[in-house]
């Protein structure tokens, strides 16, 4: 569809969906009366291919469908609409980048390992290892792994200390997976076959650490780049290479799963950027830049060569 068309006919969809919600909704109050107008299943899907063409899909409307009337208070929109590029279920992808609705092909996927009382801090995607790592604020820390059209996970659970997770990310050259909580640094070796011993934990850390992203450069092949924010208003920039994993570096003790390595020991370097929270820092590779949001009034965005973190300026 062209963007014109297509914005008419989201148009049209809506009166359509929200006329069908108001009949819907007078049915089960017992006040609607039948007229010519009625819009039963038939028509909801005639008038929908009508407005989408090909680009809808009959399962997708019936799922759709459905789904609207279960849940007559408001449709979730965010699930019906997207694009798809990837590939399931012998659907090519050429096939599905034009479709419209999605609801069918979205997964639920359960973290049995999250307690009901817990809640999800950071949800990261390595497209290249189709993984997905979430962190939960209790510490709980998963790797989804989408091989063979199944999900299989490897979960790690952070109890040290009472902190909670604020963030998490992926070191693609290290192959470690990176959290903050508020007063430490957490590297997890996922691929390591110890159940012990394999989680390295930085610190201490002065200040409450809120977020945190992983710096790619394509000329650091050795070594990997992480961004930090905390409560204060600093930024810092850790830098990480598989020296400062050694035997020497750290220190762990007996049946611990944990190996503490001194933060006075590592390079990281911090500078005060705003008055706020740091909420978000995020390195964006296309600019060469990194981004850094914050509650403070006077500077709440900024955006800056990652070597502005290293001077005083």
């Amino acid at each position: 569809l062209e963007l014109l068309d297509f914005k008419n006919a989201l148009e049209q969809f809506q009166k359509l969906v929200e006329k069908m919600i108001i009949q819907k909704t007078k049915e089960r109050s017992g006040l609607y009366t039948e007229d010519d107008d009625k819009i039963d299943y038939n028509e909801f899907y005639k008038t929908t291919r009508t407005l989408f063409g090909p680009a809808v899909k009959g399962h997708n409307i019936q799922a759709f469908f459905r789904k609207t009337i279960n849940n007559l208070e408001k449709p979730d929109w965010l699930e019906i609409f997207g694009c798809f590029t990837g590939e399931s279920d012998g659907l090519p992808s050429q096939s599905k980048e034009g479709m419209v609705f999605l609801v069918s092909e979205k997964k639920q996927i359960t973290d049995s390992v999250v307690k009901r009382k817990d809640m999800i801090k950071g949800i990261v995607k390595i497209p290249h290892l189709d993984f997905t790592i979430t962190a939960s604020q209790r510490g709980v820390i998963t790797i989804f792994n989408n091989q063979r059209k199944s999900f299989f996970r490897y979960s790690f659970y952070f109890h040290q200390d009472t902190s909670w997770i604020t963030g998490c990310d992926f070191l693609p050259q290290l192959k470690y997976v990176v959290a903050v909580t508020e007063s430490t640094v957490l590297i997890w070796d996922y691929k390591s076959e110890e159940d012990k011993n394999n989680c390295f934990v930085i610190k201490p850390m002065k200040n409450c650490l809120l977020c945190v992203c992983t710096v790619t450069m394509s000329d650091q092949p050795a070594k990997d780049t992480i961004l930090m924010g905390d409560d204060k208003g600093y930024v810092y920039l850790l830098t990480m290479t598989s020296d400062d994993f050694i035997m020497k570096q750290y220190k762990a003790e007996n049946e611990s799963q944990f190996r503490v390595l001194d933060s006075e020991n590592l390079n990281i370097v911090k500078r005060k950027l705003h008055d706020d929270w740091v909420g978000k820092v995020k390195y964006i590779s296309a600019l060469k830049r990194f981004g850094s949001c914050s509650a403070d009034s006077l500077r709440s965005f900024i955006l800056d060569d990652i070597k502005r973190l290293e001077d005083n300026l």
